[in-house]
């Protein structure tokens, strides 16, 4: 699997197609987050972008290869090891970037509570913010596999649906991504860091099922 990850993140960055999203997530953050605010606040704001950016880089990678280049890959691995190997990719892309997210609101954020009366400390907040950040980047990858081929091939409806998919699973009370980021905002009003092990969990098991009905498509259609 290591030798198709590397060629499908050096065909990633030869495309230069993870431009799009990674600058709109530097300013979504950028923007959006400014120093001396609370850190909780940013880290539930940092890692909530992560979700929309993490589903289109996953539609990218996974339809940024031509077809004879698929072809030939899939000859040689099979069809369902290639799509997982771009959602790996993607899922990778959106997980340097939420890093470096977390690292950027650290820095510059203020470590107290929301009404800068309580401390927060530093290295829970660091944990919570990249584990909250890692729910938001599968649940990304999900919905970028299923809102992709080969579910979906005609771009328009791919597009929209993806988009559609993203937002819902930000704002819809079951999703693990809502309850990560809901959960570094509440925090935020008292100080106090959760950290959304159960949520990262939930996500890694719907991320896993996504991807395994992708991949498993993707060896039947080809």
């Amino acid at each position: 699997m290591s030798p198709l990850v590397r060629y499908q993140t050096a065909l990633l960055l030869r495309s230069q197609r993870w431009l799009p999203p990674v600058l709109l997530y530097a300013a979504f953050v950028g923007i959006g987050i400014q120093p001396g605010n609370p850190v909780l606040d940013s880290l539930g704001y940092a890692a909530a972008g992560l979700l929309p950016v993490g589903a289109w880089l996953a539609r990218v990678c996974v339809t940024q290869e031509p077809a004879a280049a698929r072809d030939c890959a899939a000859a040689a691995a099979s069809p369902g090891r290639v799509h997982l190997a771009a959602l790996l990719t993607a899922l990778g892309a959106t997980g340097v970037l939420g890093a470096a997210g977390t690292l950027y609101v650290v820095a510059v954020g203020d470590p107290a509570s929301a009404d800068h009366r309580v401390a927060v400390p530093l290295g829970s907040a660091t944990a919570a913010g990249l584990l909250a950040g890692a729910v938001c980047a599968l649940l990304g990858a999900a919905v970028g596999a299923l809102g992709s081929r080969p579910l979906l091939r005609a771009r328009g409806w791919s597009i929209c649906l993806t988009t559609l998919a993203a937002l819902l699973a930000l704002v819809v009370a079951p999703s693990p991504a809502r309850y990560a980021v809901n959960g570094l905002v509440t925090g935020s009003h008292t100080g106090a860091v959760h950290l959304p092990v159960i949520p990262l969990l939930a996500a890694a098991a719907v991320t896993a099922a996504a991807w395994a009905a992708a991949c498993a498509l993707s060896s039947r259609r080809g």
